[in-house]
């Protein structure tokens, strides 16, 4: 059976992709009725791009799997809280549901602001200990080597 807990370790898989190539550990899913339509990690370094995020990377790829633009039948799964410019992504997106990991404590909180479209649920803390590590992990390797 399929669950938030199974789409967010492929989200995890996702960010352990980034972080083998020096991004910041970030990764997410998109999946429509069960089914993986988009997969990505934090290309930003990579790509010289800030707005390289992972979910913008997924976002690209589900509109070009489906044809469209919108995500009305999907759900969004990412290691971290969205930022706001992702957050506003989605928005564009309309898509229903978006499952996170672990909040992002540095920056705005999406579920602080009117970010989201308004039918867009939001639920948070899946798999949040792993998420989190992994993030801890990583910049805590970053200020080691500096």
């Amino acid at each position: 059976m399929f669950d938030d807990e199974y789409f967010m370790r492929l989200a995890l898989n996702e960010a352990e992709k980034a972080k083998e190539e020096g991004e910041i550990p970030i990764g997410c899913v998109i999946v429509c009725n069960d089914i993986v339509i988009a997969k990505a990690h934090n290309q930003v370094q990579t790509l010289n791009d800030v707005t390289a995020h992972a979910e913008m990377q997924a976002f690209t790829a589900a509109a070009n799997y489906f044809g469209s633009k919108y995500l009305k039948d999907c759900t969004l799964y990412v290691t971290l809280e969205p930022c706001a410019m992702c957050a506003g992504a989605a928005a564009w997106t309309q898509i229903p549901k978006i499952v996170y990991g672990t909040q992002d404590e540095t920056h705005i909180q999406i579920d602080r602001r009117k970010l989201l479209h308004p039918k867009t649920t939001l639920k948070g803390g899946v798999l949040e200990k792993d998420c989190k590590q992994l993030l801890t992990t990583f910049f805590a390797e970053k200020r080691k080597n500096k």
